[in-house]
């Protein structure tokens, strides 16, 4: 009798994993961080290629997404803020599908402004934040919006650049990239804040204090260690592709270890990531800047086109997927933070990285003190691989301390950590959750040669309105 009720037990889990969606039925077999998962990374991955694009939120860049798994507008919308967060009887603006090309009204991705998006006020009570008693509400996008552009912009227009969604239609590539590898829907930025702070965040495990952009001043400034230093430690290989029309990085300049130890021959021109791509001359470790910002561009920031952005995902994309590396490569794909696009999930908390605030004085005279304790807003993020599951939506990770926890930039630090072997470089990055065990056992055959071209923003049909 108990045999016979255990069978049929198993039979009965058997049956509710086939009526699950492919996202959720298909869970990784191996547990992260466990020797099991890491020797499995080990053997399968021997090439990393990681390119970080800008300032796009899941809602806004994922938020027309059908996919089963993803919490956007489309599926589990819509989602509105007021008009203004001080007078909530003005009405509100909701999340509604089709979305810019191109953005003309660049919202605020400041410390304060990402303070005014999460929690309706630039000046929150850090106390009761960091005690669970006050929370993001996720309300304040459209507040931030008007203050900054009220008086030259129409209202129903800048809530519109902030809370609307890309349709499938109109981000062909994306949806491509959603369907046929892997997406978090929990994945998060370190810091919530501009582009400079995150990027070094996602190579260091922090931004060393900074809140703000630094322009070019930080060139060789940081003596702290990064994955470039932890990689070329080790005697591997590696490159920062950088495109040479500016804007992002390059990363690796940024450390004083890269002009110390000579590697300054290090950084070269993304041109040249295409020739070795299709040579088969890819290193150990590429990492990849797109060009910022402004119409022409490829980092997918909103003041350049969204469409070039896809162009450049697909050209990188096709020349690794077609070179000689392709078998033992991880492509990973992930945005610095959210650039002020509204997103309906609230950052969590997370571990300081160090003891370092950084405080600034906000639109109503005040001055507010960040103190690098909860994550930025939700990004998307792919893991790209002959080595992922085919749509696979990966929910939340679980750390080393056995938490279940978001996802952010410092795990992708932790993952390389135990691919290459290397210890944490934070508290932050020792926290955050590894995704070795998304790296499946046995390949897939099925990967596709080429993603869809780019949306034709010109079309009405595609843009919906007048560009």
């Amino acid at each position: 009798m108990m045999l016979q009720s255990s069978l049929l037990g198993m039979l009965a889990l058997a049956a509710a994993a086939d009526a699950l969606p492919n996202s959720v039925a298909e869970a990784a077999p191996l547990r992260p961080g466990s020797p099991a998962s890491i020797s499995n990374l080990k053997d399968k991955i021997k090439n990393v290629v990681w390119l970080i694009m800008e300032n796009r939120s899941v809602d806004n860049l994922l938020g027309g997404q059908k996919h089963p798994g993803l919490e956007n507008p489309i599926q589990n919308g819509p989602y509105c803020n007021p008009y203004n967060v001080s007078k909530t009887c003005l009405g509100k603006a909701c999340s509604q599908p089709r979305d810019y090309d191109s953005v003309k009204n660049d919202p605020s991705h400041a410390v304060s402004g990402n303070t005014m998006e999460f929690y309706s006020t630039w000046t929150p009570d850090n106390e009761a934040i960091a005690d669970g008693r006050l929370k993001p509400n996720m309300l304040g996008f459209v507040t931030e919006q008007y203050h900054n552009y009220g008086s030259k912009v129409n209202l129903t227009e800048l809530a519109a650049q902030v809370m609307n969604y890309y349709t499938e239609d109109q981000v062909p590539v994306m949806t491509s990239l959603v369907q046929n590898f892997l997406t978090f829907n929990h994945w998060h930025s370190d810091i919530a804040g501009p582009t400079d702070p995150n990027r070094l965040a996602a190579t260091s495990g922090s931004s060393h204090g900074h809140g703000t952009n630094m322009g070019t001043d930080y060139t060789y400034q940081f003596n702290f260690p990064s994955i470039f230093q932890a990689v070329g430690e080790r005697n591997m290989s590696w490159l920062n592709y950088w495109d040479t029309a500016g804007g992002t990085g390059p990363e690796a300049k940024a450390y004083t270890w890269t002009q110390a130890t000579n590697n300054t021959d290090r950084v070269v021109p993304m041109t040249q990531f295409y020739t070795d791509a299709a040579a088969g001359n890819l290193p150990t470790f590429s990492y990849l800047n797109p060009s910022c910002c402004g119409v022409g561009t490829t980092s997918m920031h909103d003041s350049g086109k969204i469409s070039d952005g896809e162009a450049f995902i697909k050209k990188v994309y096709e020349s690794l997927r077609n070179g000689p590396q392709w078998e033992n490569s991880l492509f990973i794909i992930t945005f610095d933070e959210t650039g002020g696009f509204h997103d309906h999930v609230p950052p969590p908390l997370a571990p300081r990285p160090d003891n370092l605030t950084w405080t600034e004085k906000t639109p109503n005279g005040l001055n507010y003190t960040y103190e690098f304790n909860r994550l930025g807003g939700r990004v998307p993020t792919f893991l790209i691989s002959p080595w992922v599951s085919a749509g696979y939506v990966e929910q939340f990770g679980t750390n080393s301390f056995g938490d279940t926890v978001s996802y952010c930039a410092s795990s992708i630090l932790r993952t390389l950590g135990y691919l290459w072997d290397f210890e944490p470089f934070t508290p932050r990055v020792e926290w955050a959750p590894s995704f070795d065990h998304l790296i499946q056992t046995v390949p897939r055959k099925d990967v596709i040669s080429t993603l869809p071209n780019p949306a034709d923003f010109t079309d009405p049909w595609i843009s919906g309105r007048k560009e």
